[in-house]
């Protein structure tokens, strides 16, 4: 199995040496990453709009029902939710989620392009297929990413606001007050990095599952489970990195 894990690690990095060679035409390359961008971006705002919305809902619950103590000023309540918004919830849960929407649907749609032989004759007409298929991808979700991990943020906080408006769990005016309460601008660079990093991984991994895959359709669908999964556990491995390197 270690055998395995080394030679499917050593194919990887040489399947993203092909990906990133000088594109051949950037006219073209550019209107791929126009579609790739609506594509895997702009169709994963609105579910990301929703969970962000009721996450900053539950966060604001969670911590006011934990600091009943009453020396403790409510206003800790929003400082925490916007903290744990921006240092993990807008960053990992949401790329745990592209894993999902996004690893699959690039995963499958190279996969299938795979075994219907459409690669095999872009590589006999002598244009690059990784570079073509893959890098147009890669560069929309890797650049474009951090602007669904600031609209996670605003909209958690968002969400926050309405449960405090609608069940009265703390004053309005100390929620407001928790959230701009001794702001760490580092910490936003940090959450967009994370979020950069962790859709690179997704984009380049589903990428190379669907780009060789084999068994016809039962292969798309295995590889695109499998990718799901590599992803998840990468993302969480380099979380745990990234926090040590980068706040310790």
């Amino acid at each position: 199995m270690l055998k395995k894990m080394i030679e499917e690690t050593g194919r990887y990095f040489s399947f993203l040496r092909m990906v990133f060679r000088r594109p051949e035409n950037i006219a073209l390359y550019w209107k791929q990453f126009i579609l790739e961008a609506d594509k895997l971006i702009i169709s994963s705002i609105v579910i990301v709009a929703v969970i962000s919305v009721f996450i900053g809902g539950v966060l604001v619950i969670q911590t006011a029902s934990n600091l009943e103590n009453p020396f403790i000023d409510k206003m800790y309540v929003g400082y925490m939710v916007r903290e744990s918004l921006i240092l993990e919830f807008s960053s990992t849960m949401i790329a745990l989620i592209l894993a999902g929407k996004m690893g699959s649907n690039i995963a499958s749609e190279i996969g299938s392009m795979r075994i219907s032989e459409q690669i095999d004759a872009m590589d006999m007409m002598g244009v690059n297929s990784a570079a073509f298929l893959v890098q147009p991808k890669v560069l929309a979700a890797t650049v474009l990413s951090p602007l669904l991990n600031l609209l996670s943020l605003a909209l958690g906080l968002v969400g926050g606001w309405i449960v405090v408006e609608a069940t009265g769990i703390i004053r309005e005016a100390s929620y407001m007050q928790g959230i701009t309460y001794c702001f760490n601008g580092f910490y936003i660079f940090y959450s967009c990095f994370k979020t950069a990093l962790f859709s690179f991984l997704i984009s380049t991994i589903s990428a190379f599952k669907g780009y060789y895959v084999t068994g016809g359709s039962v292969g798309v669908g295995r590889n695109s489970t499998k990718a799901i999964v590599v992803c998840s556990i990468l993302i969480l491995f380099f979380d745990l990195a990234v926090t040590e390197v980068m706040l310790y």
